[in-house]
């Protein structure tokens, strides 16, 4: 059956960050500034996102689960919605306040849910759409009567100094940096967020409702080398050597292993050809479908560096969408993982822009082992 987006909300917390103030909130290693952080910032075009750090403290102020709540608590389907209407909550985020359970059951427990189906799913940028997708077949195949789907991030978790604090380095960065580029660039890329759909076999009967078409996922994993990863080391070989494979949790954390990293050169060479080139070709040949039938794009890219390059590729395929088309929230709200898509959904759902019968093309490519979803959605 048709399902339906009936409203989207999403959670930034605290105060907008800046430029001028993102390394005095994350705190500068060793008290040293970045000697990355100005060329990252100047490419990523990001100029304001959320932490979710008690400036005074510099302490963390929500939990992962907190924000979904919040952003949970924002959905308003329906004059009388309450959070226990929810029959099906789903769940994703790229890492969870705890290892175990499931981010899902600590998001419930925060929202005191009464009894209802919960599920969790992990991953990086796109654990955010395969909630979204079961959440949705959920609702499709009548197993339930409503789902909530979020995605959600709190990256700042990682990205303080006092998580790299034990780290020797060079007080003047000439011969050994304390972090290495592939750790460093991170933390200028990444910002926290929630979002949240509620989704119904019902159009709302006011206002617009998006009814969501379908959602092609395809992952390159078993033909490429991991790019984005944590809780490991990338070796020379191309394969990654686990935490739990070390002896001892100090030597996991003597050398660096819980923090986010990203093989940047990999990045730059595969992952516009792999999520745009090979994945757009792919969903549109097999959804019979035309850039000109696109009255919106949406792309969660990580960086505006990615624009033209994105732009350029949709071309050589044959599928180019004008920029006037083009909807991004990245500049002021950050690039937020899993929630991005989110966050920029829910602001062009309450922009009043979208028109009865306009179509919706989102755009999301996921770096870990190199994977993309494409989510069509109708505006009725």
């Amino acid at each position: 059956m048709d399902v339906y987006i009936n409203d989207i909300a999403a959670f930034l917390p605290n105060d907008p960050v800046t430029n001028d103030d993102i390394e005095d909130v994350l705190g500068k290693v060793h008290d040293i500034r970045s000697r990355v952080k100005s060329r990252v910032l100047k490419n990523n075009g990001i100029a304001a996102r959320y932490y979710a750090i008690d400036r005074a403290t510099g302490k963390l102020n929500y939990t992962n689960a907190q924000l979904t709540a919040e952003a949970v608590r924002r959905l308003k389907p329906y004059d009388a919605f309450s959070i226990a209407d929810i029959e099906c909550l789903c769940c994703g985020t790229s890492m969870a306040d705890v290892i175990a359970p499931g981010h899902g059951l600590m998001v419930a427990g925060e929202l005191a849910l009464p009894p209802c189906e919960v599920i969790s799913t992990s991953g990086i940028c796109l654990c955010g759409i395969t909630s979204l997708k079961a959440a949705w077949a959920n609702v499709a195949l009548g197993l339930s009567r409503n789902a909530v789907a979020t995605g959600s991030e709190l990256a700042s978790s990682l990205l303080r100094s006092n998580f790299f604090e034990h780290l020797p380095g060079d007080p003047d960065l000439k011969n050994r940096p304390i972090l290495a580029f592939e750790s460093d660039f991170l933390r200028w890329m990444l910002s926290d967020a929630a979002g949240a759909v509620f989704l119904s076999p019902e159009k709302n009967p006011q206002g617009i409702s998006l009814r969501l078409d379908w959602i092609e996922h395809v992952s390159y994993a078993g033909q490429m080398d991991t790019c984005m990863y944590a809780g490991g080391r990338k070796n020379e070989d191309g394969s990654v050597t686990g935490w739990r494979a070390l002896d001892s949790l100090d030597e996991a954390l003597a050398k660096n292993f819980f923090a986010l990293k990203q093989d940047t050169e990999l990045l730059g060479d595969h992952v516009i050809r792999l999520t745009v080139s090979e994945g757009l070709s792919r969903a549109a040949a097999r959804r019979n479908l035309l850039a000109r039938d696109i009255d919106w794009f949406l792309p969660h890219y990580s960086s505006e560096f990615f624009r033209d390059k994105v732009h350029e590729a949709m071309a050589g395929i044959g599928f180019e969408i004008p920029y006037d088309k083009w909807f991004t929230n990245l500049a002021y709200k950050g690039n937020t993982g899993s929630a991005s898509i989110y966050v920029i959904l829910e602001e062009l759902f309450h922009s009043g822009r979208l028109k009865p019968g306009q179509r919706i093309l989102c755009y999301i490519p996921e770096s870990g082992r190199f994977s993309v979803a494409y989510l069509h959605l109708t505006a009725l």
